[in-house]
């Protein structure tokens, strides 16, 4: 802790543009290491998503339900999903329009804890 806080005194008193830069990207790494370990938000568990959907799946094609199990392996996959498909006018060659529609309203429901 001392040493980041002479680390700190110095840069701000003798500023080195590729030193300083060098410690904010050490720093925010270690802040988002910490969030990542620590992180107590609220999460959307992946696997809602399907479960929410899981009583209009008989609309779905065989290609479709396959494709949703891959968006809701994990949180990551579902934001992906949500960010390139739902929030932009880019289709999903997999999905018919009608159900793309239908995951996308569900994801939104839940954005929040994305």
């Amino acid at each position: 802790m001392i040493l980041i806080v002479a680390a700190s005194l110095y840069l701000h008193f003798y500023p080195n543009e590729k030193v300083t830069e060098f410690y904010n990207e050490q720093k925010q790494a270690l802040l988002d290491g910490f969030g990542e370990f620590s992180d107590t938000k609220v999460r959307l568990k992946a696997d809602k998503i399907y479960l929410d959907l899981e009583s209009e799946l008989e609309n779905f094609s065989e290609k479709e339900v396959e494709r949703l199990k891959e968006i809701t392996s994990s949180r990551d996959n579902v934001k992906a999903f949500y960010l390139s498909i739902c929030k932009t006018d880019t289709r999903d060659i997999d999905f018919h329009i009608t159900n793309e529609k239908k995951v996308c309203s569900t994801i939104d429901r839940y954005t929040s804890m994305l």
